[in-house]
C-alpha cells in the first residue's frame, strides 16, 4: 500500500488521562474506501484512539495523519456520530433542520441554508428511508430511526471518512442489520471506521479490523482470530456481541 492510499496514518501515538496511561505505541494505517471496526473492552481506549484520529484530543506523543494532515486541518473532511450525543429529545426540532445542521460548515456564519444545502439534505434523507420523516420533531421517532438522523447530519457535510462511535446502541435488534446495509452502500462513497461490540454482525461487512485495549493489534484483512481477541481482551473469548462485552472460557485464569 502506498502512502497515497492511506487515508489514516497513526505512527507510535501514546496518550494519557491525569497520567493514567490509556493508549501506548498504538500504530497502523488505513487505507481509502476501508471499512475498517474497531473493537475492545470498555475502558479499553477504542473512543479516546476515536477523538485522537478526529483531532478532538491531542496525543502526547507520536504522530497521526488524516487525509496526509494534523486532524484538525481537515475536520471539515470527516463526519462524526459520537456513541451519546447531548441532543435534548425534548428540544423542539424537526428531523431537517437536525440533518441541515450538518451543512453548518459549508457556508459562512450568519448565512441562512441555501437551495443546494436543503437539496443534499433531502438526498440523504430520502437514501436513509426517513424523508417522510423530515417534519417531524425528532423526540418522536424511534431509537433506529434517530440513528439515521444523526448519521444523516454526518454525511451532510459529505466526508472523506465516516467515524461511527457504536452505531447501534438503543437500536432494536431487526434495526441494527439495516443500519450496517447503509453502511455497506455508503462504504462505496467513503472510507468508514466504527466501534462496535456487535462482532456477529459486523463481521460480515469489516475489510479490517483493530483490537484495542491500551495497546492495538490490527488485522488488514478484516478476519478476527482467537489470537487477536486474546490480546485484546486480556483472556480467552468465546463471544462478543452487543451488550455481553466478553464470555470467559473455562481455562481463564
Amino acid at each position: 500500500m502506498s502512502s497515497k492510499d492511506k487515508v489514516i496514518e497513526v505512527e507510535h501515538v501514546y496518550f494519557s488521562y491525569e497520567d493514567v496511561p490509556v493508549l501506548e505505541d498504538i500504530c497502523f494505517s488505513v487505507e481509502k474506501g476501508d471499512f475498517c471496526v474497531i473493537i475492545g473492552p470498555n475502558g479499553g481506549g477504542k473512543t479516546t484512539l476515536l477523538k485522537l484520529l478526529l483531532g478532538i484530543l491531542k496525543p502526547d506523543r507520536g504522530i497521526i495523519k488524516v487525509l496526509g494532515k494534523n486532524p484538525r486541518d481537515v475536520r471539515q473532511k470527516l463526519g462524526y456520530l459520537p456513541q451519546h450525543t447531548d441532543f435534548k429529545l425534548s428540544f423542539p426540532i424537526s428531523v431537517m433542520d437536525v440533518a441541515l445542521m450538518g451543512r453548518l460548515n459549508k457556508r459562512r456564519l450568519g448565512k441562512r441554508f441555501t437551495d443546494e444545502d436543503r437539496k443534499k439534505v433531502e438526498e440523504i434523507l430520502k437514501m436513509l428511508d426517513i424523508w417522510e420523516y423530515r417534519h417531524l420533531h425528532v423526540g418522536r421517532l424511534s431509537g433506529g430511526q434517530r440513528q439515521r438522523v444523526f448519521i444523516a447530519r454526518a454525511l451532510a457535510t459529505e466526508p472523506e471518512i465516516l467515524f461511527l462511535d457504536e452505531p447501534t446502541a438503543g437500536v432494536d435488534p431487526e434495526h441494527e442489520t439495516g443500519l450496517y446495509e447503509i453502511l455497506k452502500e455508503l462504504n462505496k462513497k467513503m472510507t468508514i471506521i466504527v466501534i462496535t461490540h456487535d462482532i456477529g454482525v459486523i463481521s460480515r461487512y469489516a475489510r479490517s479490523i483493530a483490537c484495542v485495549n491500551r495497546k492495538l493489534v490490527f488485522h488488514e484483512e478484516g478476519k478476527i482470530t482467537k489470537e487477536m481477541l486474546e490480546m485484546a481482551y486480556e483472556c480467552p473469548v468465546d463471544l462478543i456481541a452487543h451488550g455481553i462485552p466478553h464470555r470467559v472460557l473455562p481455562e481463564h485464569n
